[in-house]
């Protein structure tokens, strides 16, 4: 029988923890036991009465962390287990902001990896030796995985399922959930659009300055004098406090806005592209596949309720 742990800590996200723990428990191949550094947690709205202590992660085969609050302090006795947990072979997968717990051991330094898009800047600039892509439902690094926020811890649950037991496990566990077992769209979140900068950043007033310059050809020398420095000190920077560079940094900002306006209006995609600054429809369709994962037409489908 395969053992899996959830782990559940104070600020636990209830809808991140049920979701593990159903979806595995849909499968009779599984035991599903949940445990923490307390044996009462504070859910928000309601506790938690946790059965087990942390000396279970000794023994399990695969560990769930799903969604906390990101601002509090991980317990040293957790971060000490998963290490060695890890160490023992154990697989081990966060669900949303989870993974700020699972970054906190270490485990995750130089992989890919990912978490629910409001928090995906955070982040990359609290733990710079991660590679964060928040434009996936989840990455599979073999030993550790992470999942995006809410349904996409349970694309996540699903896909470890199929990993142990096949298509045919894992379709009849996403039929029991009522949802498909590859969503249209591939692996890309709805990103709606955020806030261009945490408050207060030093790049704050530039990255306000391309959100609303973004239909315009802009250079990354334009950009380093608007921001009053060196090319290569923007380019640090940018990686500092954004994760990713200035030019991946436009292409998603004109994405988010061609998102807005696919949402929103009837306008053409021939149009929409030339009014968030791809030069041809042709740029702007791969661009947005490779970002949002799948086609313009299909997403406005998605969220208009209309036939691509």
């Amino acid at each position: 029988m395969h053992e899996v742990a959830v782990v559940a800590m104070d600020s636990v996200v209830p809808f991140d923890f049920a979701t593990p723990v159903d979806a595995f428990n849909w499968v009779g191949q599984y035991r599903v036991r949940v445990c923490g550094p307390k044996r009462m947690v504070d859910a928000g709205c309601f506790e938690i009465k946790v059965p087990h202590g942390l000396e279970i992660l000794s023994e399990v085969d695969t560990i769930v962390l799903p969604g906390h609050d990101p601002d509090m302090a991980v317990p040293g006795p957790v971060v000490e287990a998963l290490r060695k947990a890890a160490a023992r072979g154990a697989r081990i997968a966060s669900i949303c902001t989870g993974a700020f717990v699972f970054a906190e051991t270490g485990l995750l330094d130089g992989l890919r990896v990912t978490t629910h898009w409001l928090g995906a800047e955070e982040l990359a600039a609290r733990y710079p030796a991660l590679e964060v892509d928040p434009d996936v439902l989840y990455v599979d690094n073999g030993q550790f995985l992470t999942s995006a926020g809410a349904a996409a811890g349970l694309d996540l649950c699903l896909h470890m399922i199929r990993r142990d037991h096949g298509s045919a496990v894992a379709a009849d566990a996403a039929r029991f959930a009522v949802m498909p077992l590859e969503r249209e769209g591939g692996q890309a979140q709805f990103i709606a659009t955020p806030p261009v900068a945490p408050q207060g950043a030093e790049l704050e007033p530039l990255l306000k300055w391309m959100e609303a310059n973004a239909a315009r050809e802009l250079t990354l020398d334009e950009l380093a004098r608007q921001a009053g420095m060196s090319t290569r000190t923007l380019n640090r920077r940018f990686r500092e406090q954004t994760g990713t560079t200035p030019l991946q940094w436009l292409h998603r900002a004109r994405v988010r806005q061609a998102q807005h306006l696919l949402e929103t209006t009837k306008e053409s995609v021939e149009l929409i592209a030339s009014r968030v600054g791809f030069g041809s429809a042709t740029a702007f369709r791969d661009r947005f596949k490779r970002i949002a994962g799948t086609s313009p037409q299909s997403y406005r489908s998605a969220f208009q309720g209309c036939r691509p």
